[in-house]
């Protein structure tokens, strides 16, 4: 688990560090929420941004709206600043949470904790397209409708889908399943789905044949 850390107190900054390190979280800290800024646009390998308000050059409430014009990540602000107006405004902006100084490292895991509980529950459905994959439920629905798909049937269609403009050979989709399938099995299967979500093999919209070697999604 990778955080962005934007706090300009170096002391705290090593505290904060030092604390997360003990559980599994890895840091990266910035005291220039310019360059924090940079690093976030350039790397999208951030699960969680912990926020200072007070930061030079920029304010943290700019900051926090420059990510939310790039991102959906997590934000949590870390202030001194704590009265009920910056809260506001802090929310205002994008912000998840709140926590105003001083406060135990452990409160800070706590926050952090109950926010991927939370994104892990919307990380669980995805959209594609017009597909909508609910992982957890093992259903995937076109335009909210939901497809009547064996359980074969998803698990190749979910591969297709997790792969746009990739060619997949039927090879590598009996691979995906983890036992046999013949070639005639996996076409067989695959005009199933087509069926399913009305795509014609001969004009394809969604799932298009390659020659010899397998099928791809068309993102």
């Amino acid at each position: 688990m990778n955080i962005l850390l934007i706090e300009d107190d170096l002391d705290i900054q090593e505290l904060l560090k030092d604390y997360l390190k003990n559980y599994n979280f890895f840091v990266f800290a910035y005291d220039n929420p310019i360059q924090a800024l940079q690093e976030l646009t350039e790397n999208n390998n951030y699960d969680m941004v912990v926020l200072d308000l007070m930061l030079p050059r920029i304010d943290g409430f700019e900051v926090c709206k420059r990510i939310r014009a790039i991102s959906n990540i997590p934000i949590i602000i870390s202030s001194a600043r704590g009265n009920l107006g910056d809260k506001v405004a802090a929310f205002e902006y994008g912000a998840d949470d709140y926590l105003a100084k001083p406060y135990e490292p452990k409160e800070l895991i706590i926050r952090i904790n109950a926010i991927l509980r939370r994104t892990s529950k919307q990380i669980s459905k995805k959209r594609i397209g017009e597909f909508e994959i609910d992982e957890d439920k093992m259903e995937i629905s076109q335009e909210d409708h939901v497809l009547s798909l064996t359980k074969i049937e998803y698990e190749i269609f979910l591969f297709l889908l997790d792969n746009p403009n990739k060619v997949l050979s039927r090879e590598s989709i009996a691979q995906h399943l983890g036992n046999e399938h013949t070639d005639r099995a996996i076409d067989m299967h695959i005009s199933n789905i087509r069926n399913k979500i009305f795509d014609d093999p001969k004009a394809p919209k969604y799932i298009k044949s390659i020659w010899g070697i397998g099928y791809k999604f068309i993102g």
